[in-house]
């Protein structure tokens, strides 16, 4: 757990990290939905199909989140803010190229481009503001970042429909170049930094199948009939296994998968975000078809929902990393009765009530995956971690809009009944997996007490792990009770080691003393179990 503080404010290199994080993932996160709503524009403008145009969207989100885990592993290898201001670059050229564009085959090929850009600035840019802030700050500083980020995912369909109609679907193009600039050159005002550990170079085969793996799971998830996709993912997965558990410097450490702090954040950070999907996307259409409003008025009252979202990022900063797993059960439970009072809530107040209650959970859910993943791992691998969280994060985002069709009963609009649903049963997974974690713990820790010799007094943890026992003494005594196998030979054993049959030691204080000196200066696991044998 990260120690408090040892300055109260951010120092000026830390500010400039914060400025160019922040203006960036506003970048990323506008481009990614500004043009929901002008695709029938730009099919027009450009004379483009039915069924190339959503690539305009899709090649977006789906180079950003099947590049995310290699661009932050980049990062950690060649330097963070290096990686940042290359993002920076990309993401500003190649928006001149989309607002350039005189055909929808090259709009689709700069968007593609563009989304590798937004995969260098995500994961990097978090990572960097990770190591520029005093440990215990960084945390909200992140929490600012993705509150902005937050305003231009909400915003943004309703801007770029305003824009598309009123001005020109390029300018939503124009309008993130001197965006991209300012960030890029507020990173580089900010501290390099990287993982000191890691080598000078890329696991290849293992950037190649991290990149196939999220690809085809995202295709999968997009057209959930077509199981093609999912074998494909699942075989490209087990030999990203193999690649890693046989490099030496792999992409992604696997035992990062072991973390189960780290893997309910990002799992349930995904359930949030796809639901905070679905809840952009159902509102909007039920203020425009069902109460006929126009882009512009439903755009307009959906600022408290907007800003309800934007405010959940700071919120999430505040939350201790130690509580972070029991406010994200708590924010999805929450984010699931409002979900759930919008479907059923009638009139237009109603609707946007239960629809701001939903985006500030979800928002200080959402928030949560991301700076409470960056509080559970190592510094030094920050960016692979905040790249893995982004790309499953982003992969699984469109799973919320097909929930909502699916939820939707004959020929009605879409629903965020099964949305709700599975964010309550996420909120349920996460409380259970808690209370049973608790149990087990409360459980084994008197019986290892009895085994070690400390008697029937209550004892924690932490008395617990300062037990100086030798090694090959405690294993005897856990197998005994836990593992009955093989008992008269262990107690033949314990017995000759000073140990009776209930597991108590019987050596005297002197001894205890001699024995703890002794496996002091051997530093090894030999102790007077081995010497009798």
């Amino acid at each position: 757990m990260p120690k408090s503080e040892p300055h109260p404010h951010l120092d000026a290199r830390a500010r400039w990290a914060l400025a160019a994080v922040a203006t960036g993932a506003f970048c990323v996160q506008l481009d990614s939905f500004a043009l929901n709503l002008a695709l029938p524009v730009v099919r027009d403008a450009l004379h483009g199909s039915a069924t190339a145009t959503p690539w305009v969207v899709s090649g977006y989100l789906l180079a950003a989140g099947s590049l995310m885990p290699v661009a932050g592993r980049l990062g950690d290898l060649y330097g963070r803010r290096r990686m940042l201001t290359a993002g920076l670059a990309l993401f500003g050229v190649t928006a001149v190229l989309c607002a350039l564009a005189p055909s929808l085959p090259l709009l689709v090929t700069a968007r593609v481009l563009q989304g590798a850009g937004g995969a260098l600035i995500m994961p990097a840019g978090l990572a960097l503001l990770t190591h520029a802030c005093p440990p215990g700050r960084g945390r909200r500083a992140m929490g600012r970042a993705l509150g902005l980020a937050g305003l231009a995912t909400v915003c943004g369909p309703f801007l770029g429909g305003v824009l598309a109609r009123s001005v020109s679907w390029r300018a939503v193009f124009w309008l993130t170049v001197p965006l991209a600039l300012a960030a890029a050159l507020c990173a580089r005002r900010a501290a390099e930094s990287r993982d000191p550990e890691a080598g000078q170079s890329l696991d290849g085969v293992g950037a190649i199948a991290a990149t196939g793996v999220v690809a085809c799971l995202a295709r999968w998830l997009e057209h959930a009939a077509d199981w093609g996709w999912a074998v494909g993912a699942a075989l490209i997965g087990a030999l990203f296994v193999r690649a890693e558990r046989r490099s030496s410097a792999p992409l992604v450490d696997l035992a990062l998968f072991r973390n189960r702090p780290y893997v309910a954040l990002t799992v349930a950070g995904a359930v949030a975000n796809s639901a905070t999907v679905a809840l952009l996307y159902v509102v909007p259409w039920t203020l425009q078809r069902a109460e006929g409003w126009s882009v512009l008025e439903a755009g307009v009252v959906f600022v408290a929902p907007a800003g309800a979202l934007a405010v959940g990022g700071p919120l999430a900063g505040r939350v201790r990393p130690g509580a972070a797993v029991p406010v994200m059960a708590l924010c999805l439970a929450s984010g699931a009765v409002a979900l759930a009072a919008t479907t059923r809530g009638t009139g237009t107040l109603a609707l946007l009530t239960a629809a701001t209650a939903a985006a500030a959970a979800l928002g200080v859910a959402g928030g949560l995956a991301l700076t409470g993943t960056q509080a559970v791992v190592r510094r030094e691998r920050a960016g692979e971690a905040s790249g893995v969280t982004k790309a499953v994060m982003t992969a699984t985002a469109g799973v919320g809009l097909a929930l909502t069709d699916a939820g939707a009963g004959g020929g009605a609009g879409p629903s965020l009944v099964l949305p709700a649903a599975v964010c309550l049963a996420t909120a349920a997974a996460l409380v259970v997996a808690r209370v049973l974690r608790l149990r087990l713990v409360r459980g084994l820790v008197p019986v290892v007490g009895r085994v070690l010799g400390l008697g029937r007094a209550p004892i924690s943890v932490r008395a617990l792990a300062s037990v100086r026992a030798p090694v090959c003494v405690r294993a005897l005594r856990l197998v005994r009770v836990l593992l009955p196998v093989g008992r008269r030979a262990d107690r033949r054993r314990m017995d000759r080691c000073g140990v009776d049959r209930r597991g108590v030691d019987r050596r005297g204080a002197g001894q205890r003393q001699a024995d703890r000196r002794q496996a002091a200066q051997c530093r090894s696991v030999r102790c007077r179990t081995d010497r009798c044998e």
